[in-house]
């Protein structure tokens, strides 16, 4: 078979390996893409028919190479008929028969359709290289997706390399020696108390592994997610790791509605074990576990409560820290309640615009009215702005 020459095509290979962080066999398959569309380009210079190649002209011809030859092969996989009238496509009978007698009308045979060294041409030659560098930008994407897809939903060690408008491009790796990639941090998934300076080290959430082969980095992360602080627990309270005590939801509002309220969790926790106190085993000895996570979050506040399957008492303690007279179910269906409180907690109850009773919505996933006690006309309420449906992050950790 005659082949078109590749100079130090193994060599080319490795280097391309190397330089890409892509193993060997992906930057095969992407010179074969590549030399076949430039292939393509050679015969659909030769007509002046254009309309001839659709899209899957040339889906029976394939690209082999050769590295002992140091060059590559066109081949093309033709049906033997008894009239041709695509030669790119069919071969005559009489044609194989001279090659093979046991040939039959219907079978396929594999023909070697390789041109000439010259005459595979400069402009073939350049839509190679432009088509490559495209096959290894896209067997790149491919190898990112296939190495973080199942790591959605974890923790990632990164560090800023960058900035683009508004976004920050941080270099994240999966670990087991492997290279890094880029991420992209939005600004609604960044902390308003970080700092985002060049190579400054954060751990991530990784909230979406991208499809498709489109601009820019395909792994999206966040340092505004619930999922954060759920690692974030795991990792400093042992109870959390050995399932002891869980995590039953989160409620979240990293970046809050207005610039004058702080960020601010609420995390609901329950065991098992009547011998163990869940908040107690989370804020730790002298605040020390729960400390540690509100370092990582640059002086977050965290509201840790305990959770109950009573909605009555759930309610009063995710309300924390404000002191509740009692709380009426209004609508079970429609999980509604009205929750009465002393006059002199009513703006504890409600926060710092709305936050906390914001955020209490979240958690419990009922709809609050805070009212003050002892008043019946003028009364304090809090209704739409203040349903699980309005915006903060929200992760249930556990069904009830």
């Amino acid at each position: 078979m005659a082949t078109v020459s590749l100079p130090n095509l193994g060599k080319m290979i490795n280097d391309i390996s190397e330089g890409h962080n892509l193993p060997p066999s992906a930057v095969k398959i992407a010179l074969q893409e590549a030399l076949l569309k430039g292939y393509e380009r050679y015969r659909r210079s030769q007509t002046l028919d254009r309309d001839q190649f659709d899209d899957d002209y040339f889906d029976n011809f394939e690209v082999q190479l050769d590295l002992e030859e140091e060059g590559f092969m066109v081949l093309a996989t033709k049906e033997i008929v008894e009239s041709v009238s695509n030669s790119d496509h069919q071969i005559g009978l009489k044609e194989v028969k001279e090659v093979a007698e046991e040939a039959e009308l219907g079978d396929t045979v594999v023909i070697d359709v390789t041109p000439q060294q010259k005459d595979f041409g400069r402009m073939a030659a350049i839509q190679t290289k432009q088509v490559l560098m495209q096959k290894l930008r896209d067997q790149e994407r491919k190898m990112i997706q296939e190495e973080f897809q199942e790591l959605e939903e974890t923790v990632l060690q990164a560090r800023v390399v960058r900035f683009e408008r508004q976004s920050v491009i941080m270099a994240v790796t999966s670990g087991y020696g492997r290279p890094e990639v880029e991420a992209e941090l939005p600004i609604k998934e960044q902390l308003p108390n970080d700092n985002y300076r060049a190579n400054a080290a954060f751990r991530v959430y990784l909230k979406k592994v991208r499809d498709g082969v489109g601009k820019g980095p395909q792994l999206i992360v966040s340092r505004a997610s619930a999922g954060l602080v759920a690692y974030l627990f795991e990792n400093e309270v042992p109870e959390i790791q050995d399932e002891v005590v869980r995590i039953v939801a989160i409620a979240r509002e990293a970046n809050p509605p207005s610039r004058h309220v702080g960020s601010r969790t609420k995390l609901a926790v329950d065991t098992l074990d009547r011998d163990i106190d869940p908040v107690g085993s989370c804020i730790g000895a002298r605040g020390s576990r729960i400390q540690a996570v509100v370092n990582e979050l640059r002086g977050e506040k965290i509201d840790v409560i305990r959770w109950s399957p009573d909605p009555e008492i759930y309610i009063k303690n995710a309300l924390s820290p404000a002191q509740i007279n009692r709380v009426v179910l209004m609508d079970t269906e429609e999980r509604h309640a009205q929750v009465i409180v002393p006059g002199n907690q009513l703006s504890l109850a409600i926060g710092k615009d709305g936050q906390n009773v914001r955020l209490s919505a979240h958690l419990t996933g009922w709809k609050l009215d805070i009212k003050e006690a002892g008043k019946q006309e003028e009364e304090a309420e809090i209704v739409e702005e203040f349903s699980p449906d309005s915006e903060a992050t929200v992760e249930a950790l556990g069904s009830e």
